[in-house]
């Protein structure tokens, strides 16, 4: 019996869900897992952080990567996909359009999820101020489950 979801099924689950957990790599090799929020497009993931961060210094030094979407609170609703991922960060200069499509995704999905700046605080806010997106292009197979397509026997 598989729980397996078809690639398309696990697409449309990643493009449903909400937030993920990006997995990329210090320079010792050590993995340093984040939850982000991200958008679908063409079968890319595209994530958005604040250009000063540490996670742009990782992808820069190694691009490998994972992402990682789950759901479901009992057992028989986990549900999740694994994405391995080479992740680059798209600098606005030659990916001028790429960068406005991920960015009006990203506010459709997420507009009403966030902090308005006057709620903030303001090194907050400053921190946020400036974005970059992270563009996740799949390497392999990816991964998933769904423990509803198990039926379990009752009685």
């Amino acid at each position: 019996m598989g729980v397996s979801m078809s690639e398309e099924e696990a697409w449309e689950f990643l493009a449903r869900s909400h937030t993920g957990i990006l997995t990329t790599l210090q320079r010792d090799r050590w993995s340093v897992a984040l939850p982000v929020w991200f958008v679908i497009e063409d079968r890319h993931a595209y994530v958005a952080t604040p250009s000063q961060t540490k996670k742009l210094q990782r992808i820069a030094h190694d691009d490998r990567g994972s992402l990682l979407v789950e759901s479901g609170l009992d057992w028989a609703e986990l549900a999740a996909v694994h994405l391995p991922v080479r992740a680059r960060v798209l600098d606005g200069t030659g990916d001028v359009d790429e960068v406005r499509r991920a960015g009006r995704l990203w506010a459709v999905k997420y507009t009403s999820s966030g902090v308005s700046d006057r709620q903030a605080p303001s090194p907050t806010t400053k921190h946020y101020s400036t974005r970059s997106f992270i563009r996740l292009d799949p390497t392999g197979p990816l991964v998933s489950w769904d423990n509803a397509r198990i039926r379990l026997r009752t009685g």
